[in-house]
């Protein structure tokens, strides 16, 4: 459990925010929703009025806020609190300001109304990720009312562009900026310690200690042109049609990293299932149908996985093209990158080239370290009926970018949530929306967590 005693000796309340931030949390993420910061991938995304926001709060908590730009508008923030222990290593809490794109008709309310109702804040970015956002400010104001300092300095960090390539966000900063984060050797973000409802009506809260590389590909087949109706043995649209069939079909094997590792063990022992991860004849996939819902939290992250997502070929029917182009969405597990390229090569071959329109790394971090104890022992703090359990994210976050500054990282953006609500198909769907008693608590959490962190 956390130490009872906060590095300047203040005691460790369980009420220890006030109300005026339990307030401010609310406000501030409905008042970033209200910000337009959406992201779809073309270069027009404008984070600087939800920058400047962030960094007004900021400068109310008694930081001092740097705004950076690697292009006009597109910012980022970067603040620095001092700890209380100048030997620690720091700690980075970075939050991104930027949200996919919303739909409005097919909304309930509009997607960047903040409307608050019946307890509930609704808007695109409610759980990614501007409510931890909100968080962190919220948290950081009422330590400086209340004179908190914690043990570790603190990098706080507010980045453009995590929707799309981050290049105008964590990838510029941690390449042009990297003096910012000195001392950063871990750090914490989205995508952990939510409330997973589990089967039987318990409850899980999954911290993220991994994330699966990004290989976005980019397929390219060539060929001979000609007319539709003749025969044509160098089709480049079949050429690329059979490398896609097979790409798609193909049965990844089973690859299992500490951290997946550890996940199954933890959630079978909660399920009363006996397995042995390590054992040569060890069936995932039997196992996992034994975890029921709670499954969900691990079988995206035992394979290596590819997904084609978009076709581009011809102009007209009677036309066989000389290109065919297509994209595939591709994910790799910590260590498994050059069985990933291999794999692609084969199922590409002969006749069709790819390459990485987008790559970013995988990461792995580990879930004995005395961070993620403490990361579990605030949530248990608040949520004692639940069990903290470690996953690997399927997907990716900025962490991938600060990884280049030697910054192990974790999911830990809490969150309380009833039944009804299910995180994961909020994250980029229609009517995202989060609790109000939820931020509370990811409040609440997020304060313990970095008093003793």
């Amino acid at each position: 459990m956390a130490d009872p005693q906060a590095a300047d000796g203040q005691a460790l309340d369980a009420q220890a925010l006030d109300q005026q931030a339990l307030d401010e949390v609310v406000r501030f993420t409905s008042e970033l929703i209200r910000i337009d910061t959406t992201n779809r991938g073309g270069g027009d995304c404008r984070e600087r009025p939800a920058a400047e926001y962030a960094a007004e709060q900021l400068a109310g908590a008694g930081l001092t806020p740097t705004l950076l730009e690697r292009t006009e508008g597109r910012t980022n923030v970067v603040a620095r609190l001092e700890g209380t222990d100048p030997s620690a290593d720091a700690l980075l809490v970075h939050g991104h300001l930027d949200v996919v794109p919303a739909e409005a008709a097919d909304w309930q309310v509009d997607p960047f109304s903040g409307e608050i109702r019946d307890g509930v804040v609704w808007g695109r970015g409610a759980v990614d990720m501007k409510n931890m956002d909100a968080m962190i400010l919220a948290v950081l104001r009422a330590w400086s009312r209340a004179g908190v300092r914690p043990r570790r300095d603190l990098v706080i960090a507010f980045t453009a562009d995590e929707e799309a390539s981050a290049v105008d966000g964590s990838g510029f900063l941690a390449d042009h900026h990297p003096g910012l984060f000195e001392g950063c050797t871990e750090g914490i973000s989205e995508s952990g310690a939510f409330t997973f409802h589990a089967d039987t009506g318990m409850e899980l809260y999954p911290i993220a200690a991994g994330e699966r590389g990004t290989g976005w590909l980019k397929l390219t087949a060539r060929g001979r042109a000609g007319h539709g109706s003749k025969v044509n043995r160098s089709n480049a649209v079949s050429r690329l049609a059979g490398a896609i069939a097979r790409i798609g079909e193909h049965e990844w094997p089973t690859r299992l990293t500490p951290t997946v590792r550890a996940a199954l063990t933890e959630l079978a022992a909660l399920h009363g299932v006996e397995t042995d991860v390590g054992a040569p004849d060890f069936d995932v996939d039997e196992l996992l149908g034994k975890l029921g819902r709670a499954a969900a939290l691990v079988e995206p992250t035992v394979r290596n996985s590819t997904n084609p997502t978009m076709l581009q070929a011809g102009y007209k029917i009677n036309v066989i093209p000389g290109e065919a182009v297509a994209y595939v969405d591709g994910r790799y597990l910590p260590g498994g990158e050059d069985e990933f390229r291999e794999t692609l090569d084969r199922l590409t071959a002969p006749d069709v080239e790819w390459e990485f329109q987008h790559r970013e790394v995988a990461l792995q971090a580990p879930v004995g370290s005395s961070t993620y104890a403490r990361m579990r022992a605030a949530v248990e703090e608040f949520a004692p009926e639940g069990h903290v359990v470690p996953y690997c994210m399927s997907g990716g976050t900025d962490a991938k970018q600060f990884s280049r500054l030697g910054i192990t990282g974790y999911g830990f953006s809490p969150l309380k949530l009833p039944p009804d609500f299910d995180y994961q198909a909020l994250f980029h769907g229609v009517d995202e929306r989060v609790p109000v008693e939820a931020l509370h608590f990811g409040a609440r959490v997020l304060d313990r967590f970095l008093r003793t962190a």
